[in-house]
């Protein structure tokens, strides 16, 4: 079993769908044992792959709002133990009409399919960015950017202590 597992979600060629691969190359600067990260295309069955056998699992993403205020983050935390039973969520203070991953792609799927065949892990902590520009080309705008080092900072700090991480 892997202590930790992130798992960044996107396509660095889709401006601010990158926000994921951003934050790993971050953590990545930064190496610690017992953490993988990996890339995914947000796709369920490739989600539960990679986070199947950590005690943590953390994934980021884009996400598409209406209303929108890029570089907000969102965070939600899902309690993977056996009979739990969690809402997904994001989180924060102003209303929402709609949200989706930049991929269209529900992080409440995955997380159902995970359960349904034993495959969470114990904790799931997933960041969501909200985005502005997914078009076709590299590099994020600058309030993504931010949103990325602030959630490299935030994992780093929590990986860093090896007794907040559940195993």
């Amino acid at each position: 079993m892997n202590r930790a597992v992130v798992i960044g979600v996107g396509n660095e060629y889709r401006h601010d769908d990158g926000v994921g691969l951003a934050v790993l190359a971050a953590l990545d600067a930064h190496p610690i044992p017992g953490v993988v990260t990996a890339l995914c295309d947000g796709e369920p069955a490739a989600l539960l792959e990679a986070w199947t056998g950590a005690g943590l699992a953390i994934v980021i993403d884009a996400v598409l709002c209406e209303p929108s205020t890029p570089g907000r983050i969102w965070r939600s935390t899902v309690d993977g133990r056996p009979g739990r039973i969690d809402r997904l969520q994001l989180g924060g203070t102003t209303p929402v009409v709609s949200a989706t991953s930049s991929h269209r792609v529900d992080l409440g799927d995955a997380v159902a399919l995970a359960r349904a065949v034993d495959r969470m892990p114990v904790t799931l902590v997933m960041y969501g960015v909200e985005v502005d520009d997914v078009s076709f080309g590299p590099g994020l705008t600058p309030p993504v950017e931010a949103a990325a080092e602030e959630i490299a900072v935030a994992i780093l700090d929590r990986l860093k202590d090896a007794r907040d991480v559940p195993v």
